[in-house]
């Protein structure tokens, strides 16, 4: 689901404890620039804010948060496995010569065998890797944002061209 003024900064993987601590895997490139007094966890579609009392960033991408109103273990639970946001006013700036994934939503991806296959429309973020969708005959087609299959990024043209597997399009098509 996309929400409009946040960013995905992760999602909480599992409790620790029985005091309500969750272990939280960061999406985000550097959640040491991250503002974590509060962030919003999506529970049933919606986004609901909460309160960090305390937490502790380890080097691996994750870290162990205690928030308000959740101390216990039974609370913590219904929290494992959903997305963390934060609020657009608190995304880090970042240097312009700086480029993510996350920039190619909006450019074109021309595929080696194929040509133009259209405009990605969506940029999705998985622990393994970064996944791109673009429209084809009404058809979302997804395909991974590997260096393997990445040929060159124009940003100044706004285009992606890549050389996918044989037969990964066509999987969507057919």
């Amino acid at each position: 689901m996309d929400h409009k003024g946040y960013f995905n900064i992760g999602y909480f993987t599992k409790t620790r404890g029985l005091k309500g601590e969750l272990q939280l895997f960061f999406d985000f490139d550097d959640p040491e620039s991250l503002e974590l007094d509060s962030f919003y966890i999506e529970i049933d579609r919606q986004l609901v804010p909460f309160f960090i009392d305390s937490y502790r960033l380890l080097a691996n991408q994750t870290g162990y948060f205690f928030l308000e109103d959740v101390d216990h273990i039974d609370k913590a639970q219904d929290l494992v496995r959903k997305r963390v946001f934060q609020s657009n006013e608190k995304k880090p700036i970042r240097d312009d010569s700086e480029f993510y994934m996350e920039d190619l939503k909006g450019f074109e991806a021309i595929e080696t065998n194929r040509g133009k296959l259209g405009e990605i429309t969506q940029i999705d973020e998985f622990p393994q890797q970064f996944i791109a969708t673009v429209i084809i005959n009404s058809k979302p087609v997804m395909f991974p944002l590997s260096d393997d299959f990445i040929i060159e990024i124009d940003e100044e043209r706004k285009k992606l061209y890549i050389s996918l597997p044989d037969g990964l399009v066509d999987i969507y098509l057919d």
